[in-house]
């Protein structure tokens, strides 16, 4: 069935159009598959999956990424980066965002004039829903990035940032990114290169955390970082002489939470908390964490058919932007 400005959903199974049921509670398949429509969210997998928990933190921090929210361009810089310079690409193109979480840039490509298909396989899309779903260019469903309901070929960009290293095997998962592509279309995406901090606090808790349930690792992460935050802020206002710089870094290398005070000092103390409550869970719970080089990245694409490969390091990430041959 198509949406209006959207895509049509295909079975993930067998590839047949869908279309929605007299009472809206289904789309079905011709060969006898359906899909329960839960909250007005299409959803093509079980719940319950590997990234239970990035549903978990986006439901809880629905809008803390958000530029609307922080009031500053720091998603809107970030995109814009990887898009290469400018937003003007997404304006009218049928954009997969592969991975939408809360939809820190999907509120982006809405605001650049994109018709979005937000992706993910978690509960993020009920997040992402409630943020965007008046939107007349929105649509959102919880999908397997492998098994996205949709045809091959058919999206002018594919977008996925922040997401790849945390899937199974990120090589695989690039190659079905690309061949959601249509031909002279692009796929922009980013990976955690092998510069990526992890610290050894963070390396110990992290293996502790993914036995536990989605809850309590949250749970003990919230408590976590309540409790060292103050340090963080006491640290923070050291002046910047060698020695107290030198005790701060230190501090900085042993403590298992994510601070961007240095980063973005902009954001004040009340936004900053709430960032260090969900990356320190994003980077203490997550199921997978790879690591890959430029050099990699590119092969990758390159093997998957792309060509004008730009890649760059920026951050702790590997950025990259392709385009398929016409």
């Amino acid at each position: 069935m198509k949406l209006d400005n959207q895509l049509e959903y295909m079975c993930p199974e067998h590839g047949d159009f869908l279309s929605l049921s007299a009472d809206k509670s289904l789309y079905l398949g011709e060969q006898g598959c359906n899909y329960h429509l839960v909250g007005e969210i299409p959803r093509f997998i079980p719940a319950g999956n590997y990234a239970s928990s990035f549903g978990l933190q986006w439901n809880k921090f629905r809008q803390t990424q958000l530029d609307s929210y922080t009031c500053l361009s720091i998603s809107r810089e970030r995109l814009s980066r990887i898009a290469g310079g400018s937003l003007d690409l997404f304006r009218d193109k049928y954009v997969l965002e592969a991975g939408c979480g809360a939809g820190r840039f999907t509120e982006i490509l809405l605001d650049a004039g994109a018709k979005v298909l937000a992706v993910d396989i978690s509960s993020a899309v009920e997040a992402n829903y409630q943020n965007f779903s008046e939107h007349p260019n929105h649509s959102v469903c919880q999908a397997d990035l492998l098994k996205v309901p949709i045809a091959q070929g058919s999206c002018d960009i594919v977008l996925c940032i922040g997401v790849i290293q945390h899937t199974p095997d990120p090589e695989e998962t690039i190659s079905k990114l690309c061949s959601y592509v249509k031909p002279g279309g692009m796929i922009l995406l980013d990976h955690y290169s092998k510069e990526y901090p992890s610290t050894l606090s963070r390396r110990i808790l992290r293996s502790w955390l993914k036995s536990s349930s989605a809850e309590n690792s949250f749970q003990f992460v919230d408590r976590l970082v309540k409790f060292l935050w103050r340090i963080h802020r006491f640290v923070n206002n050291f002046s910047r002489t060698s020695i107290l710089n030198k005790i701060r870094s230190l501090w900085i290398k042993l403590s298992p939470v994510v601070d961007y005070s240095d980063s973005y000092p902009q954001l004040g103390d009340e936004i900053l908390f709430e960032w260090a409550i969900l990356d320190t869970h994003d980077t203490l719970t997550d199921h997978y964490k790879h690591v890959r080089s430029i050099e990699e990245i590119e092969t990758n694409l390159a093997n998957c058919g792309m060509e004008l490969i730009e890649t760059e390091y920026a951050g702790n990430s590997v950025e990259a932007r392709a385009r398929k041959p016409l």
